[in-house]
């Protein structure tokens, strides 16, 4: 995974190529990040502002921190499991 922008850098940058007639790629190259990036970042602003169909950035963290948590629940789970399945077996029927 590449380096992460910080949010205000690039809304900045999105606002710039926005206002700017100036080529994607002069843009990008101008602050120093590749043109995939910039087009990326478009794009999510795209989603953000409704003007294109996509996860907008807020659910997509939620999506992320779900699946984290799912994760989590799963590994959880199977340690109780195997737990149970431990002490099972040290339990004999009388």
């Amino acid at each position: 995974m590449g380096k992460r922008y910080p949010k205000e850098f690039r809304d900045d940058v999105v606002r710039v190529a926005r206002s700017s007639d100036a080529p994607i790629k002069q843009i990008a190259e101008d602050f120093g990040i590749s043109d995939a990036s910039l087009y990326n970042w478009l794009k999510q602003a795209d989603i953000d502002d409704g003007k294109r169909e996509g996860l907008t950035s807020v659910e997509a963290d939620e999506m992320a921190a779900m699946k984290k948590r799912v994760r989590l629940l799963e590994q959880e789970n199977e340690i109780l499991r195997r737990a149970a399945a431990f002490f099972a077996k040290d339990i004999s029927p009388k």
